[in-house]
Formats: structure tokens, C-alpha cells, sequence
């Protein structure tokens, strides 16, 4: 194979410019070297689910240690930002601080680790690493599948959608369709009559 090919192949595909592509050049490779790297950045898209999440382009702010070991690069630490979404009971908006650890091993191309199956280990790019795959899984996994304003929140009316957290008594008096038939039988309840036909 041409050299040229093979330089191609072989290029960082990742752009340091992007915010959560870290560059590990001044931290080399010499096993126990540390940096710390904290940087706010605006959160990329899809950092949650439909009911819940990180707003894209909202504030993401990492607290990491690139540690330097003999497969690759160690990353740890914490990312935080701001989730918002709705009550699935009350629809009611929901906004909270959230707190992840993030830890992972970037394993350098020509470690042990880095022939493991592709899905299962993340790689270096030259001396380049993505941690957004890492925030999001951190991220995700941390968010309630049914979020809630409160635990104990009784939701909505199911008659009128009226919010029953202002209102603890509310409430409707619905007959029972099986004796619909049998209400016109009770005292009271008896059918004007008919007026005459008149031809």
C-alpha cells in the first residue's frame, strides 16, 4: 500500500477544535503522568430523552484527570449541567441540577486493550480523545425513565385535567354505565310523558 494511503488511514479523524475532544500531547506517555483538564461547554444534542434531558447548547461542565497508564489514557472525574423536562403525571416543567462521575480508558492503537471487540473499548486518535460518548452514556443512564415534579405528585384529573395537588378533594361523581339503563326506574327519575301525536 502507498505511503500516502496509509497516512491517510491512519489520520485523526476527531477535530481538536470541537469542545469535548481533549488533546493529551502535554501529558505524554509516561505511566503516572496526570492533567487536569475543566472546561464548560455548550452540551451537544441528544443528551436525554423526549420527556427528559440536557438542552442542546446549554452549559456542560467537565471536571476530568487524564491519567497516563500502560494501555492508554485513564479519564475521570464529573460533568455537570442543568436538566430540564416535564412531570409525567402533572406535566408540570422539571429542572435540576445533575452530577455524573465519568470515568473510562482510552486505549492507545497499539495496546492490548485496543483488540478488544471496537464497540467495547474507546481509542486514541493520534493524541486525540472524544469524551462525548462517555458524557453521554454517564448522562443518560442517569435520568429517570418517568420523571416526576415530586414522588408523592397525584398527577391529573383523569374526568377534567384539573391538577390534583391544588386540589386533594376534588372530584367526580360518575355513574356506573351498567345501571344507566335502571336509572329511569328509580323514584323521581321518572320520564316526562310523550306529547300526542297529532296528525
Amino acid at each position: 500500500m502507498p505511503r500516502r494511503d496509509r497516512d491517510q488511514e491512519t489520520a485523526p479523524r476527531l477535530d481538536p477544535r470541537q469542545p469535548l475532544v481533549i488533546d493529551t500531547r502535554e501529558l505524554g506517555r509516561r505511566p503516572g503522568s496526570m492533567k487536569r483538564v475543566n472546561r464548560t461547554v455548550p452540551a451537544p444534542a441528544g443528551l436525554g430523552s423526549d420527556v427528559i434531558g440536557v438542552a442542546q447548547g446549554s452549559d456542560l461542565a467537565l471536571e476530568l484527570r487524564l491519567e497516563a497508564v500502560m494501555e492508554g489514557v485513564l479519564v475521570s472525574g464529573t460533568a455537570l449541567a442543568t436538566v430540564t423536562g416535564e412531570c409525567v403525571r402533572c406535566l408540570d416543567p422539571i429542572e435540576h441540577e445533575l452530577e455524573v462521575d465519568v470515568q473510562e480508558l482510552f486505549a492507545y492503537p497499539e495496546s492490548s486493550s485496543a483488540e478488544a471487540e471496537e464497540d467495547e473499548v474507546h481509542h486514541l486518535e493520534g493524541d486525540l480523545l472524544d469524551v462525548e460518548p462517555v458524557v453521554r452514556d454517564a448522562v443518560v443512564l442517569a435520568l429517570p425513565l418517568q420523571p416526576v415534579c415530586e414522588d408523592d405528585c397525584p398527577g391529573l384529573c383523569v374526568e377534567c385535567g384539573a391538577r390534583l395537588a391544588d386540589d386533594p378533594d376534588h372530584g367526580h361523581e360518575v355513574a356506573d354505565p351498567r345501571w344507566a339503563a335502571l336509572s329511569g326506574l328509580l323514584p323521581g327519575d321518572e320520564a316526562e310523558p310523550a306529547a300526542p301525536h297529532q296528525p
